[in-house]
C-alpha cells in the first residue's frame, strides 16, 4: 500500500495513493498519518478520490534519527575507514518539506550544499532494546529522503547537527510504501539526478550496517516511536566529494529516487 498526506481544502488530508489516484483515509478525521500509525488504525480509502489533492511530506515525524557513512561505497569516496559503530546524528523536524517545495538555500549562511538520497525508514511500534531478528517487525513502511546537508556549516561546526538541519533540508516522500511490500530493504536501487544528471546511482546491499542491524543498535540507546524516521545513510555520487567539487544552487533541480517508492523531486531557490 502507498500512502501519505495530501492538501486538499485548505487543510492536510491522510492518503491512500492508488493508480494515480489520491484516496482519503476512512476515519482519519482531525489525525495526520503519525497519528494514524501510532493508533494501528487499519487504512482504507473512504468516498471519492480527491479532485485537486497534491502530495506533501507523508507525516511529520515525531523525530529524526540519521545515520552517517553507512554505505562502503560513499565510504571508499570519502577516503576513511568504515565506521565500527553506526554514526548517530540528528536532523529536526522543521527541516522537513514535501515533493515539489523548495529547498531555500541562504547564500550568506551556507555555500556549499550538498544532496544525498536515502532510504527512510518509518516506524511503526514503539521499539526499546529491540532485537535484530525482531526489528523490521516494528517497521510500518519505508519512504525516500534527501539529506540536503550545508557541508561548510557541517564541518566547520564541528558537529552535524546545524548543517543537516536548516529549514528545507529533509525533503521526504513521494509516499510511503507499506513493510509488507518491501521484502527485503537491503535489495532496493537509489540514485539522484541533478539537472537531468545522473550523479548517485548504487543499492542498500552497500550498507555498512542495514536496516534491521540499526533500528537495533538505535533502540538499544533511546526509544523509537511510532512516526519516527530512520536515515540510513547514503551512497557515492556526493558533490563534496567530486573533483572538482559541486554543490546545489538557486534554479538547480534535484531528484531522489528508491525503488518501489518513487522519485521525490525538489527545486532549489534562494532564500
Amino acid at each position: 500500500m502507498r500512502v501519505g498526506t495530501a492538501s486538499a481544502g485548505g487543510g492536510r488530508v491522510p492518503v491512500i495513493e492508488r493508480d494515480g489516484e489520491l484516496w482519503p483515509i476512512d476515519g482519519a478525521e482531525g489525525r495526520g498519518l503519525r497519528e494514524l500509525i501510532a493508533a494501528s488504525q487499519p487504512l482504507e480509502p473512504a468516498g471519492e478520490p480527491l479532485a485537486d489533492g497534491r502530495l506533501l511530506a507523508p507525516l511529520r515525524p515525531g523525530k529524526i534519527v540519521a545515520i552517517g557513512l553507512n554505505y562502503l561505497d560513499h565510504v571508499r569516496e570519502s577516503g576513511v575507514e568504515p565506521p565500527p559503530a553506526p554514526l548517530v546524528f540528528t536532523k529536526f523536524t522543521t527541516s522537513v518539506v514535501g515533493p515539489g517545495e523548495p529547498i531555500r538555500i541562504d547564500g550568506e549562511l551556507a555555500e556549499r550544499v550538498d544532496w544525498e538520497v536515502e532510504l527512510a525508514v518509518v516506524i511503526g511500534k514503539t521499539m526499546r532494546r529491540v532485537t535484530e531478528e525482531d526489528a523490521l517487525d516494528g517497521v510500518f513502511g519505508y519512504t525516500a529522503a534527501n539529506d540536503v546537508s550545508a557541508r561548510d556549516l557541517q564541518f566547520g561546526d564541528g558537529q552535524w547537527v546545524r548543517g543537516k538541519s536548516l529549514d528545507t533540508f529533509c525533503p521526504l516522500g513521494p509516499v510511503v510504501i507499506t513493510a509488507d511490500e518491501v521484502p527485503d530493504p537491503q535489495a532496493l536501487s537509489l540514485g539522484t539526478v541533478v539537472n537531468g544528471e545522473t550523479v548517485q546511482d548504487s543499492s542498500t546491499a552497500e550498507m555498512v550496517f542495514g536496516v534491521a542491524e540499526l533500528l537495533a543498535y538505535c533502540s538499544r540507546s533511546f526509544t523509537l516511536e511510532p512516526g519516527d524516521i530512520l536515515l540510513t545513510g547514503t551512497p557515492w555520487g556526493c558533490g563534496e566529494f567530486m573533483k572538482p567539487r559541486r554543490s546545489l544552487h538557486p534554479g538547480d533541480l534535484v531528484e531522489v529516487s528508491v525503488e518501489s517508492i518513487g522519485t521525490l523531486s525538489n527545486p532549489v531557490e534562494s532564500l
